[in-house]
């Protein structure tokens, strides 16, 4: 691709774009939301028409009109949002619109057939060219979209945020997956907020800034802080803020006394109001259990705990809400938002839920906590779906602050949102913790953790391994996450 630019109502969107890609690569397209990456991927699939600029498939010049001539010319490209018909099965989906016939009928045994060697080549199984759709997991899906782009005799695979939906398990098919397309010499250009991911897999990075490519660069001779630097305009040391000014520890607000549960055991912490306590750890660590047990989903089944003073025993969510505990779940589009309701409607969600009669006079608030959030949006009725990745994020936020909690605990609270957003919810998680409010920090980028927090307790096989003070290395971390690190006492 060769000075691609395009205008949609006059506003410029990419000016003067170029993008190699050879086979056997898996190239990396990274941005912040509204770089241009997406417009970029779509002139590359036929979706849309460039205004300017020229693009050369094997040598020899294209001009797609539409996504069926891109795909027969070898460019296929998997969403975010997978088109699949889930009553169908897998080699339905893979050649709709273009079964093989036999006597003028659809040859369902030699489509089945041509299916399964598809997915065998992808060193797939357990799954079967009958299996409904509908029944397959997410990161299945995607292997079903990947095998109807190989159909196709793909050449180039483009891919949209990929993991964005996926559990940490499946994130290791993905990887799989991708390892037998660069085999097989497609080349994958891979759209991605996550920069782990884009170091794990890639071997070039091209990154787009305000439409325009800031620079292609070898992934084994750059940095995630260059990246960021080439992203945002500014360097990683700059990138989390600085705790708000006369910000100290207050009143324990949290504390849990060996807690312990079928997934946990032996937990004791304390947060204070006014501290970012991080929670790190591996996959599988007990992270997440940890969360929603202080938020009564899967309650201590020993030990006590107790929030502002008080004993309590958590049995539900709602319970937790009326003690004053907030969770942020890792996935706001299945666990956090009604993506089809106003932005006021998903404000209102705790509570009218939990609040009672109560709940008009909190919900009155919203328009405050929507503007103190700095909330891009066109009124308080517009859909949360047409939103921002970051945007909805600040919704689920201002639906938790309407009840007024003194613990949050937030899940990944910046998946899947870009590197430009994520500052911005990182000051907001400042801003809270200078208000008083005890914060309960997981995520599984060690930055992001040792960033922002205070301190850091690191888990391992259900247990606290050991806690860390602000401003510990990764190295460090990861020594107790694997069991290897020597813990120091809990406070």
């Amino acid at each position: 691709m060769r000075g691609i630019s395009k205008s949609f109502l006059g506003g410029r969107v990419l000016h003067g774009v170029d993008l190699d890609l050879h086979p056997g690569e898996v190239h990396a397209l990274v941005g912040e939301n509204g770089a241009g990456k997406s417009t970029l991927m779509k002139i590359l699939a036929g979706v849309h028409r460039a205004d300017g600029g020229t693009v050369e498939l094997s040598g020899e010049r294209v001009s797609f009109e539409h996504p069926v001539q891109a795909q027969r010319a070898g460019v296929s490209t998997v969403f975010q949002e997978f088109n699949l018909l889930p009553e169908r099965s897998v080699a339905e989906n893979v050649y709709l619109g273009r079964e093989p016939r036999r006597g003028g009928r659809v040859d369902a045994h030699r489509m089945a057939a041509d299916t399964d060697r598809l997915l065998d080549e992808l060193g797939v199984s357990g799954i079967s060219a009958r299996t409904r759709v509908g029944s397959l997991s997410v990161a299945e899906q995607q292997i079903v979209e990947v095998a109807k782009a190989l159909s196709h005799d793909a050449r180039i695979i483009s891919m949209d945020e990929p993991t964005s939906a996926l559990a940490g398990h499946e994130v290791e098919l993905l990887y799989a997956l991708v390892g037998r397309l660069r085999e097989r010499g497609v080349a994958v250009l891979y759209v991605s907020h996550r920069l782990t991911e884009v170091f794990d897999l890639c071997e070039r990075i091209t990154v787009l800034k305000d439409g325009e490519r800031a620079g292609t660069v070898d992934a084994d001779e750059t940095t995630s802080a260059e990246l960021i630097r080439m992203m945002v305009g500014r360097s990683i040391s700059a990138f989390f803020p600085e705790p708000v000014e006369g910000t100290a520890p207050g009143p324990v607000r949290l504390e849990v006394a060996d807690g312990g549960n079928e997934h946990l055991d032996g937990i004791t912490l304390r947060a204070r109001g006014g501290e970012i306590v991080g929670l790190a750890g591996l996959q599988g660590s007990g992270r997440t259990e940890l969360a929603h047990a202080l938020f009564g989903l899967r309650r201590f089944t020993r030990g006590e705990m107790w929030v502002d003073g008080r004993r309590v025993v958590l049995r539900s969510p709602h319970r937790a809400v009326r003690a004053g505990v907030a969770l942020v779940t890792e996935d706001r589009k299945t666990e956090g938002l009604a993506l089809n309701q106003s932005v006021l409607a998903n404000g209102r969600l705790v509570l009218d839920a939990v609040m009672g009669v109560r709940a008009g006079e909190r919900a009155r608030r919203l328009p405050g906590l929507f503007s103190s959030l700095e909330l891009v949006h066109r009124d308080s009725a517009q859909e949360v779906r047409y939103l921002s990745g970051g945007n909805q994020q600040k919704v689920v936020l201002a639906k938790w602050l309407a009840t007024d909690p003194g613990v949050i605990v937030l899940d990944e609270p910046t998946r899947g949102i870009d590197v430009g957003a994520k500052r911005a919810v990182y000051t907001l998680v400042r801003r809270l913790a200078a208000s008083g409010v005890a914060i309960i920090l997981i995520s599984s980028e060690l930055t992001e953790v040792l960033g922002l927090a205070d301190r850091t307790l690191v888990l391992h096989d259900g247990r606290i391994a050991g806690e860390l003070p602000g401003g510990a290395s990764e190295e460090a971390v990861m020594a107790l996450a694997t069991g290897h690190g020597h813990p120091t006492e809990v406070p």
